[in-house]
């Protein structure tokens, strides 16, 4: 059983555009609440009777202290605080007060309702908190009913005890407002009793998890928005590419704990691989290319050749790729003078084209300036799709695409948004956004796509052969396909070049 209940209790915060978010963001989780949709709003007259009940009972009070002075009494972690003069105002004037207030006559901020409990308390949320404040702006759903709206630790404990929530779970900066969470529900006379239980975060390296520091990021312009895909939002995520069964494996496996603890994103990156590499159809893709011009190959023949869409899926099925005298490959795949451990392409070398055929290098071509523009290569009719009938054996399979059938993209490579494990961990005096990570984005608007991809469309996720796994854009148009890398592939030559061992 599914409930979602937003809570709409500041209407200058509220916007349409952010329920519909939320809305979206859970059900593409996997998750949907039926009917079971409810409002904060829905329960204001309960939870304004529930006030009225408190004043009646001697247990909140009309305040007329601004929030500096409110300050000022509450007091220290160390020292008590102290009683608002307002405190013992009997008990008709509170009533007349706050129906004057519900009725609009006072500006914002010239009363507050409090609750009246203990301003010694060593829990500062215990020290007589406000419940009401004054607030007149137009509510999304309520419009001007209402001008006197209840602070979040009044309206929440009672909407759980509303709605007969069993186990209201939270985070651990929650447990100083549990015993407020109690003294609400029990002090309004509430017959169904929820219980608030706390637990840790969901903290990831390499990511800020605050509201408050998200909410930066997007004002500050740091990112393009709560969607941008390298945000930790469940919408960054989704426009990433990340399957929502694998946000799902992933806290499954990480599972909840009562002490803060930080988790390697390298799991969530797992989950992520293992479950496209099951769901994701494979392509190819160059995002840097290099023109072959296969000199023994007919002029104006135009080849398909079919190609598997996932080895993972035999009912995916074959897709055909077109193949001609003019292909493209990864620059990166082409080295004049390799290493020992490099076996792609090199002059003289011959390597495999995926679904095609042997290709050998016979001639680089290069510009004035000493540019490799071009390589001329032959290939072996002998060897479409498969080994060489000879037997003899060639050490690499290189990707490629047709150079004129090939559809142009533009690719966002995306990494880290962070340069430390953890964010926070900076030189005093700087914060979390000296950390972040500089090249977190590069767009490539030179790479080409096979044209199986025609008809992508927002959303679709795809393994581009050797590279990673790429989804499709809300940004793309007809013919301008815009993909976003979800994560890469591992790559075994990287790691050679990175310990050095080449």
């Amino acid at each position: 059983r599914c409930h979602l209940r937003l809570d709409d209790t500041n209407p200058a915060k509220e916007e349409q555009e952010y329920i519909d978010m939320i809305m979206r963001d859970v059900r593409w989780l996997g998750f949907d609440w039926g009917q079971n949709l409810f409002y904060a709003s829905d329960y204001y007259q309960t939870i304004f009777e529930c006030a009225v009940k408190l004043i009646k009972d001697g247990k909140a009070f009309v305040c007329e202290l601004n929030a500096e002075q409110m300050r000022e009494y509450r007091g220290t972690l160390t020292e008590p605080g102290k009683h608002s003069p307002y405190r013992d105002r009997p008990v008709e004037e509170n009533l007349a007060l706050f129906d004057r207030m519900r009725a609009g006559e006072f500006d914002e901020g010239r009363y507050v309702l409090r609750a009246k409990i203990d301003m010694s308390s060593p829990n500062i949320n215990m020290r007589d908190p406000v419940i009401y404040r004054i607030v007149k702006a137009e509510h999304p759903r309520t419009g001007t009913k209402w001008c006197i709206y209840p602070m979040y630790d009044f309206a929440h404990p009672l909407s759980d005890a509303i709605e007969g929530i069993t186990s209201s779970i939270c985070t651990l900066e929650f447990e100083d407002h549990r015993p407020l969470y109690d003294w609400v529900v029990r002090e309004c006379g509430m017959s169904a009793h929820p219980r608030q239980i706390e637990f840790a975060r969901l903290n990831i390296t390499y990511t800020v998890m605050s509201k408050r520091k998200l909410h930066r990021l997007v004002k500050e312009g740091h990112v393009n928005g709560w969607d941008d895909p390298r945000m930790p939002t469940l919408s960054g995520m989704r426009r990433r590419g990340y399957p929502a069964a694998a946000i799902r494996a992933f806290a499954e496996r990480v599972g909840v704990a009562k002490r803060d603890s930080t988790v390697d994103l390298a799991l969530l990156e797992f989950h992520v691989r293992e479950e496209l590499n099951k769901a994701a159809n494979r392509v190819m893709a160059v995002l840097d290319p290099l023109r072959i011009v296969i000199t023994n190959y007919p002029e104006k023949q135009v080849e398909e050749l079919d190609a598997i869409n996932n080895p993972e899926d035999e009912s995916a099925g074959t897709r055909k790729v077109p193949f001609s005298r003019e292909i493209l490959i990864e620059r990166e795949d082409f080295m004049e003078e390799p290493p020992a451990k490099f076996f792609r392409l090199a002059p003289g070398r011959e390597v495999r084209l995926r679904y095609a055929y042997f290709i050998k290098c016979e001639e680089v071509v290069k510009d004035a300036s000493g540019n490799i523009t071009e390589l001329r290569c032959s290939y072996d009719p002998a060897t479409r799709g498969g080994d060489a009938p000879d037997g003899r054996k060639v050490k690499a399979t290189l990707h490629w695409v047709d150079a004129k059938k090939s559809l142009p993209s533009e690719v966002r490579l995306y990494g880290s948004l962070f340069t430390k494990e953890n964010p926070d961990d900076v030189p005093e005096g700087q914060d979390f956004i000296s950390s972040m990570n500089q090249n977190s984005l590069s767009v490539n608007k030179v790479a080409r796509v096979e044209p199986s991809l025609t008809n992508a469309k927002d959303g679709d996720v795809f393994q581009f052969e050797r590279l990673g796994y790429f989804a499709v854009d809300v940004d793309s148009e007809p013919y301008a396909l815009v993909f976003n890398r979800t994560i890469t592939l591992k790559d075994e030559w990287s790691k050679l070049q990175k310990r050095g061992d080449v």
